[in-house]
C-alpha cells in the first residue's frame, strides 16, 4: 500500500527540529470482536505520560457490536469503522491513512491485546528523535502478559532462511541492562512508525491479510535505506501463548502462504533457494507429525500453506 507522497523527499522520516515540542503521535488500536482486551489496551493509553498522544480506535467491522460499545466507553478516542474485516493489514492501513491525513508525525501501531507502560510512548519517541533523519520506526521490549518477567520480543531480525521475522531472546528471563540497538525486523505487535517513512515506502501489504505483514514492511524499510531501532526502556505486556505452543490452523496457513509470497516478492531465485529447501523440508516433517497424531485440521493447513498464496 502506497501512502501519500512526502512533500520533501530529502527530509523523509525526519523528526521535528524543535526538541522542546512534543511531536504529534497517533496510536492506532484495531478491534475485531475482542472487547475486553481492547478495553484494557485503551485504558493503558489513557494514563500514558506523553502530551502529544492521540488515540484512534479502528473497528474492523465487528459483528458483535463491540466497536460501538468501546466508542461509547472511550468518548475521548477517535473512532473509525471499516465496515468489514479487512484483516490486520487492511484495518491498520485505514488507521495509518487517517493518522497521516490528520498530520501525525508518528503512528503507534499496537495489537489490541497489549498493555503499555505509562512511559512507553515517551521512550519510543525519544529514541526516534535520537536515531536521526532516516529512522523508520522504533520498537519496545515486549513481555508476556501473564509472565511479565519473561521476554516475548527484545528486538529481532528478518531471516531469509525462514522468510520470517525472528524474535531475539524469546522466552528468556528479562534481566534488563540492555542498550538500544538497530534491528531488521519490527514486530507489528507494537511499533512507533515515522509518518515520512510511511509516505515514502507505504503501509502494510493488504493481500497478506494477517501474519508476516510486519516482516514484509520491515524488509521494504531496509531496502529503502531506513534504520529501525529497538528501545528496551519502552515496555509492553502482550497476551500471547507460551513459546512452543502449536499455532492454530489459520495461523499456519496464513504464515506459510505469506512467507512464500514475501520471499518471492523481494528476493531473486538464487537468494531464496536456501529458504525453499528449508521451507519444504520442515513443512513435510510437520505434515507427517500432525497426520500421525490425527490432527487433520493442522495437516490440511500445512498443505494449504505449501500450495496456496495471497494476492498481495
Amino acid at each position: 500500500m502506497k501512502m501519500r507522497a512526502a512533500p520533501d523527499r530529502d527530509n523523509i522520516g525526519s523528526t521535528p527540529q524543535d526538541g522542546t515540542t512534543p511531536p504529534r503521535v497517533m496510536a492506532v488500536v484495531l478491534n475485531w470482536c475482542n472487547e475486553e482486551v481492547s478495553r484494557a489496551c485503551l485504558t493503558s493509553l489513557r494514563v500514558a505520560r506523553f502530551p502529544g498522544l492521540e488515540v484512534l480506535l479502528v473497528d474492523n467491522g465487528s459483528p458483535d457490536g463491540s466497536g460501538e460499545r468501546l466508542r461509547a466507553s472511550f468518548p475521548e478516542v477517535g473512532f473509525l469503522q471499516t465496515g468489514a474485516n479487512q484483516g490486520y493489514a487492511g484495518g491498520n492501513n485505514r488507521g495509518l491513512e487517517r493518522a497521516l491525513a490528520e498530520g501525525a508525525y508518528f503512528v503507534l501501531i499496537r495489537n489490541n491485546d497489549t498493555v503499555v507502560d505509562p512511559d512507553c510512548v515517551r521512550h519510543l519517541v525519544d529514541a526516534a528523535r535520537q536515531a536521526g533523519d532516516r529512522v523508520a520506526g522504533v520498537v519496545p521490549k515486549i513481555l508476556f502478559h501473564d509472565e511479565p518477567e519473561r521476554i516475548w520480543y527484545a528486538g529481532g531480525h528478518f531471516s531469509r532462511l525462514r522468510g520470517l521475522g525472528v524474535h531475539w531472546r524469546e522466552g528468556e528471563p528479562d534481566r534488563g541492562q540492555e542498550e538500544p540497538k538497530d534491528v531488521t525486523f519490527m514486530t507489528g505487535c507494537c511499533c512507533l512508525l515515522s509518518a515520512g517513512a510511511l509516505r515514502h515506502v507505504g503501509g502494510f501489504a493488504e493481500g497478506l491479510f494477517a501474519y508476516v505483514e510486519d516482516a514484509e514492511l520491515s524488509v521494504r524499510f531496509s531496502k529503502a535505506g531506513y534504520r529501525m531501532v529497538y528501545q528496551p526502556r519502552a515496555r509492553v505486556l502482550h497476551h500471547s501463548p507460551p513459546p512452543g505452543s502449536d499455532p492454530l490452523p489459520f495461523q499456519i496457513r496464513q504464515r506459510d502462504r505469506n512467507r512464500r509470497w514475501v520471499m518471492r516478492r523481494h528476493f531473486p531465485l538464487g537468494r531464496r533457494l536456501p529458504f525453499l529447501v528449508c521451507f519444504y523440508a520442515t513443512r513435510v516433517a510437520l505434515l507427517v507429525r500432525f497426520a500421525l497424531r490425527g490432527d487433520g485440521a493442522r495437516a490440511r493447513a500445512i498443505l494449504d500453506g505449501m500450495t496456496g498464496g495471497p494476492e498481495a
